[in-house]
């Protein structure tokens, strides 16, 4: 099965104040902290393939329990190096599997499909209107410099955490309190803006607000309606 494994029901495009987040319920957002891929950046995994694999192979490079690839995510954002992650992917699932890993790795810069649209101007947006903006991602440190030199839409931030140089990665309650250490914020004035609902979910653990993204747009609105200054959608 294709997709992030074991991720929690969540309603998405709306704001998740759970457990320790409840009590920043209605309060007034200072902060947004964003999540990079396939939030301000499109991360295609696929793409880095389809000049030499077949869809089938692709697809199931794309399945956890035939390739391990979420597995091999996780350790690489985790810390892991290309190399050790490799020798798991050989070691679990076989040569073929290596191989394949390797290839991506190799081409991981056409894995970046390109800025989600709507995405910079809200990043510049919530800057004009006075609000902090914030990066926390989980990305291999040897990776990220593909995506940090190629989008200027990460230089905008404020400040950013990236999981593999730390050796943290989200959910874990961790690497959220070390980014609002880093940034010199409090959860109740944040707002954790992420594609999977279990990094909303430890947002909310350490008692950071979340949205289950779906679109700038979307994300737009629901700033807009919990009172954050910024330009509406024009009809």
């Amino acid at each position: 099965m294709q997709g992030w494994p074991d991720q929690p029901e969540m309603e998405q495009d709306v704001i998740i104040a759970d457990g320790e987040a409840a009590s920043a319920a209605g309060k007034p957002i200072d902060n947004v902290i964003f999540d990079f891929g396939n939030v301000l950046v499109y991360w295609h995994p696929e793409d880095a393939l389809i000049s030499r694999y077949s869809q089938k192979t692709i697809d199931e490079f794309l399945d956890n329990e035939q390739s391990g690839f979420y597995d091999v995510c996780n350790l690489t954002d985790g810390g892991a190096s290309i190399e050790e992650a490799v020798a798991w992917a050989r070691e679990h699932h076989g040569e073929r599997w290596a191989e394949v890993f390797r290839y991506y790795f190799e081409n991981f810069q056409d894995s970046l499909a390109g800025v989600v649209p709507g995405a910079r101007k809200l990043v510049a947006d919530l800057k004009q209107a006075g609000v902090g903006v914030w990066g926390l991602s989980n990305w291999s440190g040897e990776l990220f410099p593909a995506a940090y030199d190629q989008f200027r839409i990460l230089h905008m931030l404020d400040g950013k955490v990236i999981s593999g140089p730390i050796g943290m990665r989200k959910p874990h309650a961790d690497i959220f309190e070390h980014a609002l250490h880093e940034f010199g914020i409090t959860a109740d004035t944040a707002l954790f803006v992420d594609d999977k609902s279990e990094n909303v979910a430890g947002g909310n653990a350490v008692g950071i607000r979340g949205v289950q993204f779906t679109s700038p747009t979307a994300l737009r609105q629901l700033l807009i309606d919990a009172g954050v200054n910024i330009p509406a959608a024009q009809q």
